[in-house]
């Protein structure tokens, strides 16, 4: 949490270095690694990547896989958009087009993340998500909002995608207004047993407040077999977060005077 002169401390802790499945919570780190490209002038955002048959996921998530006609193109900006705000599995392998996963971990660890990395496979365009530490996503978040990480171009494009109304709104978000889901940054991230989310909270003013990384695994309250596959807002993991979202978002109120936005100046 930082205070009002802008100095962080931690207020939760626990394992902290602990090395856990990251999930979709790293597909901030991938959009990282390809926008750090882009500021170096190696990618742009609106250079076309196609969309084949053999590159789309079929799974539950994300659009790609509902389009029905292939081959298309979109622009990286595009599927920088779908990975971030519907989760798009596929647009995790049009990442990998642009930045294989060898060069996407050489970027991470370059800027201090041994610990956030993706797997590699035979495909060296393609690449499973792999895993994080809370300490590390939050630092990858806290530097990103400092500037440290990217770009200013790049850092406000990837946190505008992050507290768009179209980014995930079952975990933290839940429980909050639309003006007031515009100032939290968030991504979640799940498969199995695994319940993630990690983002900021903002005040009116663009103020990071409160930088969160959560990661939860293994039995939960209620129903295990219910529990197994429900990923919505009403599994016991993200019915929490639900809860912590309006406490985080009502402290950031008390810190100071601001008010969430209202969608006009």
């Amino acid at each position: 949490m930082a205070d009002a002169d802008g100095v962080v401390e931690p207020a939760v802790e626990d394992e902290p270095d602990r090395v856990v499945e990251a999930y979709s919570v790293n597909k901030v780190a991938v959009a990282v690694a390809v926008l750090d490209k882009v500021d170096r002038g190696l990618v742009t955002l609106d250079q076309r990547v196609d969309v084949t048959a053999s590159t789309v996921i079929r799974d539950t998530d994300g659009i790609f896989a509902l389009d029905g006609a292939y081959p298309s193109s979109v622009t990286v900006g595009h599927a920088l958009a779908a990975l971030l705000t519907v989760s798009d599995n596929t647009a995790v392998r049009l990442c990998g087009l642009v930045c294989p996963a060898s060069e996407l971990n050489e970027i991470l660890r370059g800027k201090g993340f041994a610990h956030t990395q993706v797997v590699p496979v035979a495909n060296p365009n393609r690449f499973f998500l792999g895993t994080t530490t809370a300490r590390e996503t939050f630092a990858l978040l806290q530097e990103l909002v400092k500037g440290e990480l990217l770009s200013e171009t790049s850092t406000t494009h990837l946190l505008t995608v992050l507290r768009s109304l179209t980014s995930f709104t079952d975990g933290i978000r839940l429980n909050l207004s639309s003006a007031e889901r515009l100032n939290v940054a968030t991504k979640a991230g799940w498969f199995a047993d695994g319940r993630n989310e990690a983002g900021i909270v903002f005040d009116a003013s663009g103020r990071a407040v409160i930088t969160y990384a959560l990661f939860a695994s293994g039995r939960f309250r209620g129903d295990q077999a219910g529990n197994a596959e429900n990923y919505s807002a009403t599994h016991p993991a993200l019915r929490a977060r639900a809860g912590l979202g309006r406490t985080l978002y009502d402290s950031v109120l008390r810190i100071g005077t601001s008010r969430p936005w209202a969608g006009e100046d």
